[in-house]
């Protein structure tokens, strides 16, 4: 049995569902339901063969119908899908029962990332209106094309969902799964289901904390999986709200006197690595030389005393009457408030005063990040399957519903995150993504921290996970219908 985490809906779509595109172990968008496809010259114009002979658990047949119609629900204001935003402005044809042409405005290389939704049938959702989508039972007993089938619910007396049986899906079209069944166990919070784990009543969990990871018991047993993941953790910070903030030395000074290794292992236990811009190593672009400026608090206090940001009796800096002093935003999250501490314990001996607010994920979204109303915001950005870094540094996103946290931004800036996305060639794409970040490190409108491994522990029972990265958490059952169990040794 598998345990879920609260993102179980997103595990379960990924076993039940198939998308036109999916990831492989690599985070690479792979061919699901699509079988191939074809783009126009112009790069306009993307021309998706579907696979024929598919069809979904209840034996009907799967067709360009039930494509169409999913993405006009997702288009659909009523429906309220939170992948509406990425189908603004993209023309989908029906050329025939198993070929669909999608006509976008501008080239955009990370287009394919869109089509990893998962498809719904449309002869059981055609007749449910929007008021009554979220109601349908279909949403508790699914029907859909991939490995595994919905087979039984359990319930408690208030009507908890206990656990969660699927079977494996004999039709389905890349061969039965190896593994005949999946049960998904729910619990209050992470340490009761490492306390299933370690009394054996599951075979794995979700995810798990870096600190609950030494809670497991049967570490022989056990195999813990350390994926990257694309996703990091940084100081953002808004110029606009601090006078200190908006000085160059001062931004600078702050890079020399973080230690990010000590905060990789004091918070992470040494799961994970530390991070010098929006890139991580094996995304393109990556600039090799990119964790420049390193830790020097001799260097960051020599920046500051040149600057003339001078030590007063108390020990603080201040320059002009200006204090040197910040004010750190971040949420109740353990792992980030010990991250506020450490950064604070090590800013403070360049003389930086660092005042440490935290508040609910809600309360710093709704008060902070939206209004950005802060003048350092400690967060969490997750990248995605493309690189693209448009919505979180592009000057189009600075103000809300925009993510760009630090109102980063200049002509030259954009025109590489521009480019980037338009450009088809690895090779010249990737030299728009180190000039970008050469910019960012001039500028230094963050802090970046550090980019945490994705913990899976699984019984080594379990063969034929083979995950390198995952755009997701629920990704890693992109490819489950490979894993197996039972071996059989067969004489040649």
């Amino acid at each position: 049995m598998l345990s879920p985490s609260n993102e179980t809906d997103a595990d379960l779509v990924q076993l039940i569902y198939s998308s036109l595109f999916k990831y492989d172990g690599a985070g690479n968008a792979i061919p699901d339901l699509a079988e191939s496809y074809d783009l126009s010259e112009d790069k306009l114009t993307y021309t998706v063969h579907l696979r024929k002979n598919v069809r979904w658990h209840d034996g009907e047949s799967f067709n360009a119908d039930d494509v169409i119609f999913t993405i006009n629900l997702i288009s659909n204001p009523a429906y309220k899908s939170p992948l509406r935003g990425s189908w603004q402005g993209i023309e989908t044809n029906l050329i025939d029962d198993s070929t669909i042409e999608f006509r976008i405005k501008t080239p955009f290389v990370g287009f394919l990332n869109d089509l990893t939704f998962g498809i719904l049938p449309k002869h059981l959702w055609d007749a449910s209106a929007p008021e009554n989508f979220s109601l349908n039972s279909l949403n508790l007993r699914p029907i859909g094309t991939g490995p595994y089938k919905y087979s039984a619910i359990q319930k408690d007396s208030k009507d908890n969902i206990l656990s969660y049986k699927l079977v494996s899906n004999p039709d389905y079209f890349s061969g039965r799964p190896y593994i005949s069944k999946m049960t998904f166990n729910f619990y209050l919070d992470e340490e009761s289901a490492i306390s299933a784990l370690n009394r054996k009543e599951i075979m794995g969990i979700s995810i798990a904390s870096s600190d609950n990871i030494k809670s497991i018991k049967n570490q022989k047993t056990v195999a813990i999986h350390k994926v990257e993941i694309p996703r990091y953790f940084a100081v953002f910070l808004n110029q606009t709200k601090s006078v200190s903030l908006a000085s160059d030395e001062v931004r600078e000074a702050l890079s020399y006197a973080t230690d990010r290794k000590e905060i990789v292992e004091k918070v992470l236990g040494g799961l994970g690595q530390e991070v010098y811009s929006p890139f991580l190593p094996y995304m393109i672009g990556y600039r090799a030389d990119a964790n420049e400026p390193g830790f020097d608090l001799e260097k960051a206090n020599k920046i500051l005393e040149e600057k003339n940001w001078k030590k007063t009796d108390e020990g603080w800096r201040e320059k002009d009457g200006t204090k040197l002093e910040i004010n750190l935003v971040t949420t109740d999250w353990e792992e980030l408030t010990k991250t506020a501490e450490i950064l604070k314990t090590q800013w403070e001996k360049a003389g930086i005063k660092v005042n440490i607010n935290s508040y609910t994920i809600s309360d710093v979204q709704e008060n902070y990040i939206r209004p950005r109303e802060y003048e350092a915001l400690l967060f969490g950005q997750a990248i995605g399957a493309d690189p693209d870094p448009y919505y979180f540094w592009h000057s189009d996103n600075k103000k809300d519903p925009g993510l760009n946290l630090s109102l980063f931004g200049s002509s030259d800036s954009d025109k590489l995150i521009d480019a980037g996305r338009i450009e088809f060639d690895n090779e010249k794409r990737a030299q728009n993504y180190t000039d970008f970040q050469k910019l960012v490190s001039k500028e230094i409108p963050a802090i970046f921290l550090y980019s945490p491994n994705y913990l899976y522990p699984v019984n080594q029972r379990v063969k034929g996970i083979n995950i390198e990265t995952l755009i997701s958490p629920s990704n890693r059952f992109s490819e489950a219908n490979l894993w197996y169990i039972k071996t059989k040794r067969i004489k040649k």
